[in-house]
């Protein structure tokens, strides 16, 4: 009696090549059939799969006919020769694969196609197996030769529907790569020049854009991040990474890839003209060389942060005198000389209390909140800082001047520990 476990055996014992398992000379009954058999696999796929059903078209009916004739003279000729060659009818299925990718269809349509095929082929062949009185083994032989041979023109279709895919993204990115570099070309190239990239690289010019500059991030191996979305621009600008932002006035700006950047400092560039993308750029840069040198006021806490932005917009004053810093040094050493004769700790305090004053209009109440110190203590400092200069602290025509020169001054006199 033979045992249910032997029996799973045999079952599970497929063959890897189970043509191989055919006596030959079954091919001679199934070749007469072929013309017919090809007729009714193509109206079974026309019929059963909407985005094949192309009955206007008779190049692409054609096409389809020339498809399933090779692929079912190929089948029957494995069955007379096992070892007959495979390269022409995989080509045929690589390249219909290629094809479903660079028309935009979907492979699962192509997938469903060939099972349609495989079925109708399949009861086909059973029907006539059964009016021919074929053994039960011969029957069992051929439908396991019908699901392998599908595996493998499925997986033919694959390979070619990859590469297809493959292609067109490295296609794409090249554009891409194209279109970044000649934005934040300098000095800027035609527009027209821009345009026609933008075409090829299916991206809509914007009218106003800004260049967001990527501290490089440890592990990354010099790249930007990736899952960026497709309106972003990625590339790398003097082995930075940066990015190029389509119409960053819209609500929320670039504060909505504070989720897509997370664990990345980077600095915003202003919001300028298409044509002036290289000057954005330019303070991206600039804005991040200071954050990421500590030389930037308030970038130690919240804002450098990995996965925030800072703005160059919003930090002008470090910025233009970081554009003169040797200038702004000189100014400041001459303009508030008067603070070095105090000592290092109490010309600190002094500038600091100066500072806050000249921000909130020499209102001592809100020049105290921002130093937490006591209102008296803000008037006291004050009196001391008249006495200290033999001009105005106070002229509205010095105002803007001194709050520019006060944070050089504190970072050069700053004592030691603060």
């Amino acid at each position: 009696m033979t045992s249910v476990f032997e029996g799973a055996s045999d079952m599970d014992d497929l063959s890897a090549q189970p043509w191989r398992d055919v006596p030959r000379e079954e091919a001679q009954w199934i070749r007469p059939h072929l013309p017919k058999l090809a007729d009714i696999m193509v109206e079974g796929v026309v019929r059963h799969v909407p985005e094949y059903a192309r009955r206007d078209d008779p190049h692409y009916q054609e096409v389809v006919r020339v498809a399933v004739s090779r692929a079912m003279g190929h089948f029957v000729r494995m069955i007379a020769d096992p070892d007959a060659p495979w390269q022409e009818v995989h080509q045929v299925f690589f390249d219909i694969g290629y094809g479903e990718a660079v028309e935009g269809r979907d492979l699962e349509h192509l997938q469903s196609a060939l099972r349609v095929a495989s079925r109708t082929a399949w009861r086909y062949l059973a029907r006539e197996a059964e009016r021919l009185r074929k053994p039960r083994d011969v029957a069992i032989s051929l439908t396991e030769v019908n699901f392998a041979y599908l595996d493998l023109l499925a997986s033919a279709a694959a390979q070619g529907y990859s590469r297809a895919r493959e292609k067109a993204a490295g296609e794409r990115e090249q554009r891409r790569n194209r279109l970044m570099s000649l934005l934040l070309s300098d000095p800027p190239v035609p527009r027209e020049v821009v345009a026609e990239q933008a075409g090829l690289a299916g991206w809509t010019l914007p009218g106003r854009l800004a260049v967001i500059a990527l501290a490089p991030r440890p592990g990354s191996g010099g790249e930007g991040p990736t899952g960026l979305p497709p309106f972003l621009l990625s590339g790398l600008d003097r082995g930075r990474p940066c990015l190029v932002m389509p119409d960053p006035d819209r609500p929320g700006g670039p504060d909505r890839l504070t989720a897509t950047l997370a664990g990345w400092t980077g600095a915003v560039g202003p919001s300028v003209p298409l044509e002036q993308a290289g000057v954005s750029l330019r303070w991206a840069h600039r804005t991040l060389d200071l954050v990421t040198g500590g030389g930037l006021d308030g970038t130690r806490g919240k804002d450098a942060e990995p996965g925030t932005l800072v703005y160059a917009d919003r930090h002008l004053p470090e910025l233009l005198l970081q554009e003169g810093r040797t200038l702004a040094e000189t100014a400041a050493r001459h303009r508030l000389a008067a603070l070095a004769k105090v000592g290092p700790q109490r010309g600190a305090r002094l500038a600091a209390t100066m500072l806050e004053c000249l921000k909130h209009g020499f209102n001592a109440t809100d020049a105290a909140d921002a130093l937490c110190v006591h209102p008296q203590t803000v008037r006291y400092r004050m009196a001391q800082l008249h006495d200290l200069f033999d001009y105005d602290i106070e002229d509205p025509d010095l105002r803007l001047e001194l709050m520019l020169l006060l944070p050089v001054w504190l970072r050069q006199n700053a004592p030691d520990g603060h």
